[in-house]
């Protein structure tokens, strides 16, 4: 795929069909990813890719802590969406809710919406990504380019993903089922698979911001 048709495909997939990814094709992929540029060539992230037995286990584990335990995270959360980020958020959201049917004042199909988060939406693999708690925000910075290479990678591939910061959200129980050391924090989950074509969930496209929005030209 060209490097524009593979960013213009590029969507958060929201529903997978649970075939595994051939072992060359993962190779592949955090080959690809691995080509992010860092600051200082630190290459602060680390992965752990759950997959097979361990991911269901996983998944069984964090859904459980979820519905039973407060969110804890490694990385300071948003302290609140205001004026464009909270339209931005609030169209996502209801272009979600409108796809798979959910009223938007039904909060508790919209809570179950949001459990399918910890059980990946049905994807076989989820990469983990943690970064190095001395690289600081920058280090954080960094893993977000990753994120963003590898979910670019993933479509180049035939692929399915989907970035979630809800798995940062309960850290800790992140950090107790992959056995983290004190100096790794948790930046977010990737789910990894192929995408459910047929699924409502996969069927509607984010907006974005126009170059005039956010580009700001200093010539002279």
């Amino acid at each position: 795929m060209e490097f524009a048709d593979v960013l213009a495909a590029r969507h958060s997939c929201r529903a997978f069909t649970g075939e595994e990814v051939p072992e060359e094709t993962l190779t592949e992929l955090f080959a690809l990813a691995q080509r992010t540029p860092s600051w200082c060539n630190t290459q602060p992230w680390q992965v752990h890719l759950v997959s097979g037995q361990a991911a269901k286990r996983f998944s069984t584990e964090l859904t459980e802590h979820v519905l039973a335990q407060p969110q804890s995270h490694d990385l300071e959360m948003p302290a609140g969406y205001s004026g464009v980020y909270a339209e931005r958020r609030r169209e996502s959201g209801y272009a979600l809710y409108e796809a798979v049917g959910v009223a938007r004042d039904d909060k508790l199909a919209r809570g179950a919406q949001a459990l399918l988060n910890y059980s990946f939406f049905g994807a076989p693999h989820v990469a983990v990504i943690t970064t190095d708690r001395d690289q600081g925000t920058y280090g954080a910075i960094d893993c977000g380019g990753y994120v963003a290479t590898l979910t670019a990678a993933a479509t180049s591939l035939g692929l399915g993903s989907i970035a979630q910061a809800a798995l940062a959200m309960y850290s800790d129980k992140v950090r107790d089922f992959l056995g983290l050391p004190d100096d790794r924090l948790v930046v977010c989950g990737v789910s990894l698979g192929y995408a459910d074509p047929e699924h409502p969930a996969n069927r509607f496209r984010t907006s974005r911001a126009s170059v005039g929005e956010v580009v700001t030209r200093v010539d002279e």
